[in-house]
């Protein structure tokens, strides 16, 4: 299996006049899961965006194994890279198959209609997703959990070497948080996807990715291992709380707890200096 990598170098990113994220430099290559943390804001899903061209790049470049992305055309992008958004609009009128197919879109030629190839890789990714008791439920019938199974057995069916995922276990119950991503992490060290995910709960990321880079104040703050990065100064810096961090019992990867008085540290300031 030949590695694949997604590098950026230098990258700014913005909206108007604003600037959100300056100078990121990261890389992740096939095989490994990379987790974005950083507090609400802070430019996680605007990252995600820049990426995919969504969102144009001000400044910086940006590599799929050594061939830069804007030399890709839109098609060319979406056979390599396929992303799981934040609150998908789906349209309501179609079947959860008829989404997943979507997905073959970028493999299919004009006025190609899918074969049977195509339905049997849907089928893989509705299984691989446990989404296929959906197969012929609309998608204006499905709760917000069942919805986002579906936008990741989407992403599947484009058969990417990169998988971009921006909050994955949003909306999800703590089993199918668990079973999605057990399933990430096992397409990426077993198919050799490179994987980076934007993650919400710290514990989560600790957990399951190889390594992170905390985002805060329109930059990198820091990354690496999690036991490197997810550290009480650290949290306490960026998050403003303070935090208990453990060892994992089972595996010695970082727990993270609030302390019993761990309301933002500011606020807590603010009324000591009232008493």
């Amino acid at each position: 299996m030949s590695e694949f990598r997604l590098r950026l170098e230098g990258m700014t990113l913005g909206y108007g006049e604003r600037v959100v994220l300056r100078n990121i430099t990261l890389e992740v290559a096939s095989g490994q899961m990379l987790g974005l943390i950083g507090p609400n804001g802070s430019g996680k899903s605007t990252l995600i965006r820049g990426i995919t061209r969504l969102i144009a790049l001000r400044d910086g470049r940006m590599f799929l194994d050594g061939r830069e992305i804007r030399q890709l055309s839109r098609e060319g992008l979406a056979r390599i890279v396929a992303v799981v958004p934040q609150n998908a609009g789906l349209p309501e009128l179609f079947t959860a198959l008829e989404v997943v197919l979507m997905g073959r879109t970028p493999h299919l030629g004009r006025f190609r209609h899918e074969s049977a190839r195509d339905f049997a890789i849907a089928w893989q990714a509705m299984e691989a997703t446990d989404t296929l008791g959906l197969v012929e439920r609309r998608v204006g019938e499905l709760s917000g959990g069942e919805r986002q199974r579906l936008c990741l057995a989407r992403a599947l069916a484009q058969e990417p070497k990169v998988l971009l995922l921006d909050e994955p276990t949003a909306h999800l119950d703590i089993n199918h948080q668990v079973e999605t991503l057990e399933l990430v992490r096992a397409l990426c060290h077993n198919r050799g996807l490179a994987v980076l995910a934007a993650l919400h709960d710290l514990n989560l990321a600790a957990q399951y990715c190889d390594r992170l880079v905390m985002i805060a104040g329109g930059g990198i703050y820091s990354q690496g291992r999690p036991g490197e990065v997810i550290t009480a100064a650290g949290i306490r810096e960026v998050y403003g709380v303070d935090v208990d961090i453990q060892p994992h019992p089972v595996n010695g990867l970082p727990l993270v707890t609030v302390t019993p008085d761990g309301r933002k540290v500011e606020e807590r300031e603010r009324l000591l200096w009232k008493m």
